[in-house]
């Protein structure tokens, strides 16, 4: 019987929680009382518009009176070619999460390759965080490096499978994304594989055309600190050469040819490069100089008119000017960029700081054309935050 009694107890239990369960529901879906009718005379008043506010970090947004709400969004894209080209055009700030540059097939990267060695970490470090710092797309960065340095990199990447690449010399800075130089892939003709700057844009004056021992791209020759590959081209192109009468293939060519000028050049890579494009000029595309600004364009005064029309879009910081105080204009952008920290905002941390300090370089060259260095770096930012606020935000909450 007291078993009986329990379960009849925990029965009647049951009974009014889910009783009371249903007038709760019940409640909850009875509609409001309807407002008072306004007297027909009475003029209608539209409530003032709410002032929009940015909301805390984290924080989801709450409609506000008088405030319309904002669509749902809509389903992100699928990472097939219509997609990816929809992708390719969002733009982020730093710190901003990656979701949507997570969904980009690994064919969509962007690969960096750079070689660290030495006393070039710091440089090294600079150059990779001025990539992120403006750039779009996904960046798989290959960093080749001493034993000594492997510890100081998240991890030692190696080239596999990969279809074209952008190499940089440690000490180049990007002042607009790395987007717009690999766009250059698609310049392209058919026999092109390859893409680098010119090392002067004066051939009287550059050092090819005055000291160089041997043969060289062009009438000045090419700089190789920003070089852009089709690396699947490469692989499959026989290369003119002085050595055989027949083509060689990119790998069994360079220790050779390394072996028959070895004396006769300077510049290392950059010779043996120039000495390469000398025999197979059809397989070079030339950019402009902006896309490789070097202190020459600027220190006997300015000879870079693309860097003069558009501003400069990638900073080659080659002579060690970013260490001393002989260049102070590439000092000066090359520290802006160390010593900004990612989560602050780039006009008010880096931007109008930048300016000011260039107000003390305008006693050299460089100095004197600030907006040849500032152009693309105002643009690029303008860009980035149109984008976070019209596009995130939303133009309706803008005021």
């Amino acid at each position: 019987m007291k078993l009986r009694s329990k379960a009849a107890a925990l029965l009647l239990l049951a009974l009014a929680a889910l009783l009371l369960a249903l007038l709760s529901l019940r409640a909850g879906r009875a509609e409001p009382p309807a407002p008072p009718a306004r007297p027909a005379s009475a003029p209608q008043r539209h409530p003032a518009p709410v002032p929009a506010r940015w909301p805390a970090p984290g924080a989801l947004p709450v409609a506000s009176p008088g405030v319309r709400r904002r669509r749902p969004q809509r389903p992100r894209p699928r990472a097939g070619r219509r997609g990816a080209a929809r992708l390719e055009k969002l733009a982020r700030r730093p710190g901003e999460p990656r979701s949507f540059q997570a969904v980009l097939p690994p064919e969509l990267w962007i690969h960096l390759a750079v070689v660290a060695c030495g006393n070039r970490l710091e440089e090294t470090l600079v150059m990779l965080k001025s990539a992120v710092l403006f750039s779009h797309r996904k960046i798989q960065f290959h960093i080749f490096t001493e034993d000594s340095l492997k510890p100081e990199f998240d991890k030692q990447v190696i080239l596999k499978d990969v279809d074209s690449l952008l190499y940089v010399d440690t000490d180049v800075l990007f002042l607009r994304p790395v987007d717009d130089i690999w766009k250059l892939l698609r310049l392209f003709n058919s026999t092109q594989l390859a893409a680098m700057a010119p090392e002067h844009e004066i051939p009287k004056i550059g050092w090819y055309s005055r000291f160089a021992r041997h043969p060289f791209y062009g009438s000045a020759g090419v700089n190789s600190g920003v070089m852009l590959m089709n690396l699947t081209r490469i692989r499959s192109t026989q290369f003119k050469n002085s050595m055989i009468p027949t083509g060689l293939a990119w790998e069994d060519m360079l220790y050779p040819l390394y072996q028959k000028y070895k004396n006769a050049i300077t510049w290392g890579d950059q010779d043996l490069l120039n000495i390469i494009f000398y025999f197979n000029p059809e397989c070079l595309y030339v950019f402009p100089c902006q896309w490789n600004y070097r202190p020459d364009h600027c220190m006997y005064g300015s000879n870079c008119r693309e860097a003069e029309h558009e501003g400069v879009s990638v900073l080659h910081g080659n002579r060690g000017v970013y260490h001393d105080d002989k260049q102070p204009t590439f000092k000066a952008l090359y520290e802006a960029i160390r010593d900004f920290p990612f989560q602050d905002n780039l006009f008010q941390s880096m931007y109008y700081p930048l300016q000011l300090k260039f107000l003390e370089t305008v006693h050299t060259l460089c100095g004197r054309i600030p907006q040849v260095f500032l152009k693309q770096i105002e643009k690029t930012m303008k860009r980035a935050y149109e984008k976070h606020v019209i596009i995130h935000v939303g133009p309706n909450q803008m005021h």
